[in-house]
């Protein structure tokens, strides 16, 4: 249970205790008469003998436990993870506009590293594109699907982030390290 509906249901259970000798001295009277159909649900019939502070305190207890089941009390504030409510098995379904022309509508995987340059206001990479044309890049220009984010120069690799949407993965992203050099082609 939580601590807020413990703490009500203490509260309501003291309050008992504490109208409960006064209840108990007189005879029980009659039931009260039906309520109107446009009264509350949570308002308490006033009974004869109980003390206005216990009253007060039986109102309350109501109004809290009212809130309490309809939600009023309770928020979920993400914080950047991911809604724990969605199922992880559902396909992520992506909608993808149509896409600009130039670099800025190509994917990561469809540009080549073929050049860094070193230039005084920040490094330059220089890409071919899908398009069979040569683009120069800075730091922080936009793909269609990621934006690079590192230019290192001396190990001639670039860094592209690209935005993950799915739940399963802690981070909503992924690193791709392009290099000058493959990989395979080191060795020979």
């Amino acid at each position: 249970m939580t601590r807020a509906l413990k703490l009500s249901a203490l509260a309501l259970g003291a309050a008992l205790l504490l109208a409960a000798p006064v209840l108990l001295a007189e005879d029980a009277p009659a039931p009260p008469p039906a309520p109107p159909e446009g009264a509350a649900a949570t308002a308490v019939p006033a009974a004869p003998n109980v003390s206005p502070e216990a009253a007060q305190t039986i109102e309350q207890i109501m109004r809290e436990r009212e809130d309490l089941i309809t939600g009023k009390r309770f928020t979920y504030d993400p914080s950047g993870r991911r809604d724990p409510f969605r199922s992880l098995i559902e396909e992520v379904r992506r909608e993808k506009g149509a896409r600009a022309k130039g670099i800025s509508g190509m994917g990561i995987g469809e540009v080549d590293l073929v050049g860094v340059v070193n230039d005084p206001a920040g490094d330059i990479a220089v890409f071919q594109g899908s398009d069979n044309k040569g683009y120069f890049l800075r730091v922080g220009a936009e793909l269609f699907d990621g934006r690079l984010i590192a230019i290192e120069s001396a190990s001639g690799t670039v860094t592209f982030r690209q935005q993950v949407d799915d739940p399963r993965q802690i981070k909503p992203y992924r690193d791709i390290v392009k290099r000058l050099t493959p990989l395979e082609e080191d060795g020979q």
